[in-house]
């Protein structure tokens, strides 16, 4: 699907280089513009944390489709009704957040496919170029576009994750460092050894998998290299002005 830039973000990682992101909380689609041109690999359009609209989110998606950017967006829950419309704007992604079981994972995997590997409502509009595009075509490539990211984000998820790795149809893991933490009795303490322990522990059976390995940090990149991460959301748009205001203030005291 040439829609939503998976193919160039899958190639760069095949190459051996990490992809990097921007998390979007703002509704201006100029800011998914934005990414693609300051060279971002994927937005992470944020619905569960932030004031996003399925229009909202449509508008960025649409805004990305000029640049090299691959757009995914974090649904609000892995709840049917909320995922299929974001699945029916084409994005290159969906990130499924707290997933705590190997049903849960089989849950959200069946939410993003089409019957009969799960049970996916059809509406499909974009992804077919409205209508331009043969059915089988479209029904071929949406066995794996979007990707269905499964977001690990607490401690029973970590006692679990053998099974949720057997689940087929997940593309990728997703490391949720401060939730994690929280789980753990540690919020906020992402470099606490129990939590470094913690998504070593993730990212060694992900690979052992086969599966791709993401995040969202603001931590060095040399502990993600460390654990061969794939693909890492480095800050939000609002970490990047409200940064930059200070920055640009302190130096008029």
């Amino acid at each position: 699907m040439n829609l939503n830039h998976l193919e160039d973000f899958k190639k760069k990682i095949a190459s051996g280089k990490i992809c990097q992101g921007l998390v979007v909380q703002l509704a201006d689609p100029v800011v998914g513009e934005l990414a693609g041109e300051a060279g971002f690999d994927f937005t992470w359009i944020d619905a569960e944390h932030c004031p996003h609209t399925l229009q909202t989110i449509q508008n960025l998606v649409l805004a990305q489709r000029g640049t090299g950017c691959a757009p995914f967006v974090r649904a609000a829950w892995n709840e049917w009704g909320i995922i299929k419309p974001i699945l029916d704007l084409a994005p290159a992604g969906i990130i499924i957040p707290m997933v705590r079981s190997r049903e849960e994972a089989e849950e959200a995997v069946a939410n993003c496919k089409y019957p009969p590997a799960g049970n996916r409502g059809f509406g499909a509009r974009r992804g077919t170029g409205y209508g331009r595009d043969p059915l089988p075509a479209y029904l071929e490539t949406s066995a794996s576009d979007p990707m269905v990211i499964i977001q690990i984000e607490h401690v029973d998820a970590v006692s679990r994750l053998e099974e949720i790795l057997k689940v087929p149809g997940i593309d990728s893991i997703c490391i949720g460092p401060m939730d994690l933490s929280g789980s753990m009795g540690l919020l906020g303490q992402t470099s606490h050894p129990e939590m470094m322990k913690a998504m070593d522990y993730i990212a060694e059976k992900t690979h052992a998998a086969g599966l791709m390995l993401g995040t969202a940090s603001g931590a060095p990149m040399s502990d993600w290299r460390a654990r061969g991460i794939h693909w890492i959301a480095r800050f939000s748009d609002c970490d990047a002005i409200a940064a930059f205001s200070r920055k640009m203030l302190a130096e008029e005291e």
